[in-house]
């Protein structure tokens, strides 16, 4: 190859970077994705609440955007074999990721080898919406509050009992989070499953545990179980008479289960913006605002940025009480 030859080709490259550029946002408000099918990658299984409120999007998502939407479940590995995917899709808008905290900023410091960087390998769309928990207990149990539980754990260290639904969800971490702000040993009993932990609380085999609020309100409602305190900024409208963390002693401990989506790193702006727009529409439709209130999900259309922040955040805050805790990867 001559030096002319090199220089053209230069030329040409050069050209042709702000013309790509250019077009991208044009496609984006116009054709693209009109006639595509897009799919919706939830790396759980059907049934659970990120699978629920993602399919009550997509299927409002596919006339929005004159696409096709499809859910596929990807279940496995704590999240991370669906994530994985998404991560390593092509990045034209057209595999999503319809998520929650697990997978991007708790199992990432649990898994020795990742098949995939959690901060760079997504282009961050909207943070869809947010989980409160309650700290429970069964209504036989002796403590009525937050400090008579401790109490009883440092009485007995290592007796009292934590359930979760399952190693590095985040129910584990809240209870660990607990127990190193509170100085107290307890033990940590992980089940396959949210349900099947509720159920045991319920069944005293384990003393407590924080489940999502709209797995344990019938059973708070209905005398079963207790609930010593609420894991976000203020009251819960249905328990008004059960205090925050915060109001319970720990004013550092506000946590929230979040569910978002994504799309794959390098995704184009202007395609993560019609997302963005699009998704953030559908989350005021009154039919997803009544199907969150029953999931117990407070929906919030977050910007893109805040969703990364977000995560940022909460990747530092999980991998200090990982590493204080000394959890490892089971």
């Amino acid at each position: 190859m001559n030096e002319t030859t090199r220089i053209r080709r230069r030329l040409l490259g050069a050209l042709a970077t702000p013309l790509l550029a250019a077009a991208w946002p044009a496609l984006a408000q116009g054709d693209w994705p009109a006639g595509k099918t897009i799919t919706w990658v939830v790396p759980y299984p059907a049934g659970g609440s990120t699978d629920i409120l993602g399919r009550a999007i997509a299927v409002r998502l596919g006339p929005a955007l004159g696409a096709t939407v499809i859910v596929d479940n990807k279940a496995g590995a704590t999240g991370t074999i669906g994530s994985a995917f998404v991560a390593r899709a092509p990045a034209d808008g057209l595999t999503l990721l319809g998520t929650s905290i697990g997978p991007q900023a708790i199992v990432p410091h649990l898994m020795p080898r990742m098949p995939y960087d959690a901060a760079k390998a997504f282009a961050p769309v909207t943070l869809v919406g947010t989980i409160p928990h309650l700290l429970v207990t069964a209504a036989s149990r002796p403590w009525n509050s937050v400090a008579e539980l401790l109490a009883q754990a440092k009485a007995r260290p290592g007796q009292l009992s934590f359930a979760s639904g399952g190693n590095g969800t985040i129910l584990q971490m809240q209870g660990e989070l607990l127990r190193l702000q509170a100085g107290v040993q307890m033990t940590h009993v992980p089940y396959k499953g949210d349900t099947p932990a509720v159920q045991d609380v319920l069944a005293g085999h384990a003393d407590c545990m924080f489940a999502p609020v709209a797995a344990a309100l019938p059973h708070v409602q209905g005398g079963k179980l207790k609930a010593l305190a609420v894991t976000s900024a203020a009251r819960q409208k249905a328990l008004p008479e059960v205090p925050t963390m915060g109001q319970a002693g720990f004013k550092d401990f506000v946590v929230e289960q979040w569910q978002a989506v994504y799309a794959p790193a390098g995704t184009p702006a202007a395609v993560v913006q019609r997302l963005h727009g699009e998704i953030v529409r559908i989350l005021k439709d009154p039919e997803v605002l009544a199907m969150a209130d029953k999931l117990g999900v407070t929906l919030v259309g977050s910007t893109p940025q805040q969703l990364a922040d977000t995560q940022k955040a909460d990747l530092a805050t999980w991998g200090k009480v990982i590493q204080q805790a000394g959890i490892k990867a089971e």
